[in-house]
């Protein structure tokens, strides 16, 4: 009888450890298909160089701005210098533009007005000429008369010779002073048409003081130009030095002293160990209850098992089988159901990894607590 009661007294222990582990073990779900992920920073030169020192080794720590590598800056200094100078001529020319549009300005203004002055004074010489030759003209033509008269009265006797002499001279020089009084009504009108002209070439200022603006515009786009050559230099100078993107380890360097690299060329690599995660592959049975802000713990193979808190963050939104290079075509008549597998990020909880010991790869065991 004793024996019977203690038979009894052991299945009702066994059937309540047995409830307690399905209590504990229905409430999280767990997977060991998980590793530590994490951010790989290339590092790559952006311009074509000799390296001429390397500032770094592998698996050194490095903060955001650290020199890595240096090529050598000789020509992208000659490049920088030769666009400060650009600029200075196009600085230079743009002043020396920007004073020519005044000065053009109140020049022509100038130029109009004496133009108008000398139109005035040209017309007037003009005015004066026609009225000294039409004098001249009366006068040749009462001496040509008298001349006339002095012929006939010489021929009658009634007047000397000397007499008749002078008339013929007086006649002479009365044609002489016209034909000086039609030359220079002909120059008179010769200074008219050329006083117009340079009235018409003084009248076009608008326009000359359009082209100096024009040309004063088109020196500010020049320095406008040079000051961005001179930046790009400036840039291409810094670039020489190449620095970390990133706060990390460095890794994979191949980089040597001596070597020609190429813009885009891998360097080494950046691994920031601020910044990891874990991507845990839950078969997709697993997912009913599995949700974002869960918590979880990770227990790290490399380290005996030490366990680190953290919380489900997302889940991908297909499985890894459809990220793969060559996904499965299932549309076959040899189809075999096979559970999938659905990428879950956990993040680890601030100041669990303050020492840095995790490293991307590593293997994981994640458990989550869904209830």
């Amino acid at each position: 009888m004793r024996r019977a009661r203690w038979i009894v007294l052991g299945v009702v222990v066994a059937a309540v450890a047995a409830g307690l582990a399905w209590w504990h073990y229905a409430g999280r779900e767990s997977t060991d298909d998980a590793q530590i992920d994490g951010h790989i920073v290339p590092v790559s030169p952006r311009l074509r160089g000799t390296v001429q020192a390397v500032r770094v080794a592998d698996n050194q720590y490095v903060d955001v701005g650290t020199v890595l590598v240096e090529l050598d800056p000789r020509d992208y200094q000659v490049a920088f210098d030769r666009a400060r100078a650009d600029l200075a001529e196009a600085e230079a020319s743009a002043q020396a533009a920007r004073t020519t549009v005044p000065v053009t300005s109140t020049t022509t203004a100038s130029q109009v007005s004496s133009a108008q002055s000398n139109i005035g004074s040209a017309e007037a010489r003009l005015r004066s000429a026609l009225a000294r030759l039409k004098d001249a003209t009366a006068k040749e033509q009462k001496a040509e008369q008298d001349l006339a008269r002095m012929k006939a009265l010489l021929a009658k006797d009634e007047v000397s010779r000397q007499e008749y002499d002078d008339a013929a001279v007086a006649a002479e020089s009365a044609r002489a002073a016209r034909e000086a009084a039609q030359a220079a009504v002909k120059e008179a009108e010769e200074g008219v048409a050329g006083a117009g002209a340079r009235l018409a070439e003084a009248r076009t200022a608008p326009q000359q003081v359009g082209i100096m603006r024009a040309r004063a515009a088109s020196a500010e786009a020049r320095v406008v130009q040079a000051h961005a050559a001179l930046a790009r230099a400036e840039l291409e100078r810094e670039y020489a030095t190449v620095k970390a993107p990133a706060s990390g380890i460095v890794s994979k360097k191949t980089v040597e002293v001596g070597q020609v690299v190429q813009p885009g060329q891998p360097l080494l690599a950046i691994v920031p160990l601020d910044d990891i995660w874990v991507t845990a592959n839950f078969k997709e049975s697993q997912l009913l209850k599995i949700r974002p802000g869960q918590r979880a713990v990770v227990s790290v193979d490399a380290y005996g098992g030490r366990r680190y808190q953290g919380r489900v963050e997302s889940i991908a939104p297909a499985t890894g089988a459809r990220f793969s290079l060559l996904p499965p075509e299932n549309a076959t008549g040899n189809y075999v159901k096979v559970v999938q597998r659905v990428p879950v990020k956990i993040v680890f909880e601030k100041g669990q990894d303050s020492e840095h010991v995790l490293r991307p790869g590593m293997s994981v065991v994640p458990t989550v607590f869904v209830r």
